[in-house]
């Protein structure tokens, strides 16, 4: 059992919690949490941390895996939350070229994606609003994530917990060139729509051919340069004296209106 925050792995693992550049270098991110645990792929999995009495619960977990014992103290220290749930796993990092996050590409069947529905997010900063974003694009059939460079990292400890194992399953990228991308995008005829509070009723449009919805920043909103890029304004109509959505809020909204219109009956569970 590894009893001492001093000891080389539990070092290394501090740093990854706390830098984002420290992951990149190792091309690794931390996953924390028994549910998150179980969504992990296996390929990905590279180490794996537990307490003695997560091992004494859960023992039929860690057959299939290599993993070590660590001091509950030691669990603190490794981890981001208040109440830790005794385990937490280095994982390998996901990679996606932005052609294959905006289904571009053909897939092992020769077949290509008839009608993409894209999320992209320019300059967002709330790990909680990326987390809950990844995780309702999968809920609503999105297709791929597109990001902005100084966008939130997605591998923050707290965005990882929001999606709740989405992320091993939406692609996504980050991109230089967000304008780029939308102007691509519109070139190959996708429907492009910039979020904002002067555009027109988003109830108002078809979502049934491929679509691009853009989002940004939580106290800005979109930039001019994107805004101008995209096809159309949309604005989510609201009631009161509420002026806007949050950044997740708003995103949701958009992604199940159009699920709603490309799907008559919605997947049940």
């Amino acid at each position: 059992m590894i009893t001492s925050t001093s000891n080389g792995k539990i070092k290394k693992i501090i740093k990854y919690a706390k830098s984002a550049k420290e992951r990149r270098k190792a091309d690794v991110f931390l996953v924390e949490g028994i549910r998150m645990f179980l969504e992990i792929p296996v390929e990905r999995m590279l180490e794996t941390y537990v307490t003695k009495d997560f091992y004494e619960k859960n023992s039929n977990l860690l057959e299939q895996i290599d993993y070590e014992l660590v001091a509950d103290h030691v669990m603190d220290a490794i981890t981001d939350t208040k109440s830790p749930q005794g385990v937490v796993s280095v994982v390998r990092r996901l990679h996606y070229r932005p052609e294959e996050v905006c289904g571009l590409e053909k897939d092992q069947d020769g077949e290509q994606q008839e009608k993409p529905l894209i999320i992209v997010l320019e300059n967002l900063q709330d790990p909680g609003n990326l987390g809950t974003i990844i995780r309702t694009a999968e809920g609503a059939g999105v297709t791929g994530v597109l990001m902005s460079r100084d966008t939130v990292d997605i591998y923050n400890p707290k965005v990882i917990r929001s999606t709740m194992g989405s992320v091993f399953r939406v692609p996504f990228c980050y991109v230089e060139n967000l304008v780029e991308w939308m102007n691509k995008l519109n070139a190959l005829g996708f429907a492009t729509y910039g979020a904002h509070l002067q555009g027109t009723s988003f109830y108002d449009q078809n979502y049934k051919k491929a679509t691009v919805f853009a989002i940004g920043n939580e106290g800005n909103g979109l930039t001019i340069e994107l805004l101008k890029a995209a096809n159309q304004k949309i604005w989510i109509p609201m009631r009161g004296k509420v002026e806007s959505l949050n950044a997740a809020t708003a995103s949701t909204v958009l992604m199940y209106e159009a699920m709603r219109q490309r799907y008559t009956t919605p997947r049940q569970n």
